[in-house]
């Protein structure tokens, strides 16, 4: 089974290189799961939308996973109880947190599990990652899933790592999200859980992690508070990773980074 799994779409020019990508990735890659992280695809990069949503599912994405800014968008608690295919962070905590942190597909047969995860270091207070999942991969092992992939959205590698080899040979893959940076270590760990730290951004190219730089680089120059704002103007960039996993078992066998950039032109 292929997984292919894009990495955070941020603000318009995010969603235009998915508009113009992802439908021609299916086409000649043809994974039997796709999965988008959209945490950051409104113009303002923070949040999602439901037309913004469904615009990324007629796109071709099976599953979209979230991040810290799930809730930025207050029309997100419109809609996230509707549909199992958007999924938030397992471990936010609370008892009556909207929507699921975990979608279940049946793939031709196979059953697949797509599960959204949040880092604590130097993030929002969650519930305890490892813990939750633990809990989950027990029910998901018991309802005989096979293949499981896990998006970490956590802001140091450290955590990230840890988490992938705590989960090694339970998992098919997990694989970071939100520092916005594509990773040059992907791999398959000793028990078969493919691996990538980060798998990079979908959106500006010219700017910082997919901000304006002049207010970036103000606030370092100053220490002072700036305001923020998604670029839109330059070059685009998409990143992915595609993930070839044994669907008996859900060992992965390879993954392989995907960039499209000025620098790396999309070739078929």
């Amino acid at each position: 089974m292929q997984i292919l799994f894009v990495g955070d779409v941020v603000g318009e020019m995010g969603m235009g290189m998915v508009d113009q990508y992802l439908p021609l990735l299916k086409k000649d890659l043809k994974p039997q799961l796709t999965i988008v992280n959209g945490e950051n695809a409104t113009k303002v990069g923070r949040g999602i939308n439901e037309k913004l949503f469904k615009q990324i599912m007629k796109d071709g994405a099976d599953v979209v996973t979230l991040g810290n800014h799930a809730w930025n968008n207050a029309d997100i608690f419109d809609f996230i109880d509707n549909t199992k295919k958007l999924i938030r962070p397992l471990n936010y905590p609370g008892k009556d947190v909207p929507g699921n942190g975990y979608c279940e597909l049946n793939i031709n047969g196979v059953k697949a599990a797509v599960i959204n995860l949040q880092g604590r270091i130097f993030m929002e207070e969650t519930d305890d990652p490892f813990a939750k999942i633990d809990e989950l991969i027990m029910h998901l092992k018991a309802e005989k899933f096979t293949v499981i992939f896990v998006d970490m959205h956590a802001e140091t590698t450290s955590e990230k790592k840890a988490m992938a080899m705590y989960l090694d040979g339970r998992v098919s893959a997990v694989v970071g999200t939100h520092t916005h940076v594509q990773t040059n270590d992907a791999h398959i760990l000793k028990k078969g859980t493919a691996f990538l730290t980060d798998v990079g951004m979908t959106g500006p190219d010219d700017g910082v992690i997919g901000m304006q730089y002049e207010p970036v680089i103000n606030k370092f120059l100053t220490s002072r508070p700036n305001r923020f704002e998604v670029e839109t103007n330059g070059d685009g960039i998409l990143s992915a990773c595609l993930i070839d996993v044994d669907k008996k078992d859900g060992h992965a066998k390879k993954i392989r980074p995907i960039m499209i950039s000025q620098y790396q032109p999309y070739q078929s």
